[in-house]
């Protein structure tokens, strides 16, 4: 417990906490993907939980590169596999078929670098 007075606690912000700025960008983006249901809420708070591991992550890493700049490579390659094109492209159409977004520019930029990726 904390000593602090409680005007003092709500402007210490955890540091795995996100920034109210970036959770103003965050509400801003599901505006525009036209996301106004409750999955709004849930939308953000799995955000603010990525964006938490995500510091905790950069934490360790810089801890464990203090040691081995490949062993803290591996480490976040391994906590955070980047999605291969046919899985971004399958989560681009899948939330446009449920109403989730519209198809941006990024979204169908991803959907044809997939689509060029096939064999003839």
């Amino acid at each position: 417990m904390t000593n602090l007075s409680p005007a003092a606690q709500m402007t210490d912000q955890h540091p795995i906490t996100p920034p109210p700025e970036l959770v103003t960008d965050w509400c801003g983006q599901l505006a525009r993907e036209n996301d106004y249901g409750p999955t709004c809420v849930y939308d953000i708070a799995t955000q603010a939980a990525r964006w938490g591991a995500d510091q905790e992550l950069e934490a360790c890493c810089e801890w464990v590169a203090v040691e081995s700049i490949a062993a803290a490579t591996e480490l976040r390659a391994a906590r955070r596999p980047t999605p291969s094109l046919k899985e971004q492209a399958l989560t681009a159409l899948t939330r446009y078929t449920t109403g989730k977004t519209i198809l941006t520019n990024d979204s169908v930029d991803i959907i044809r670098r997939a689509l060029e990726a096939l064999p003839e």
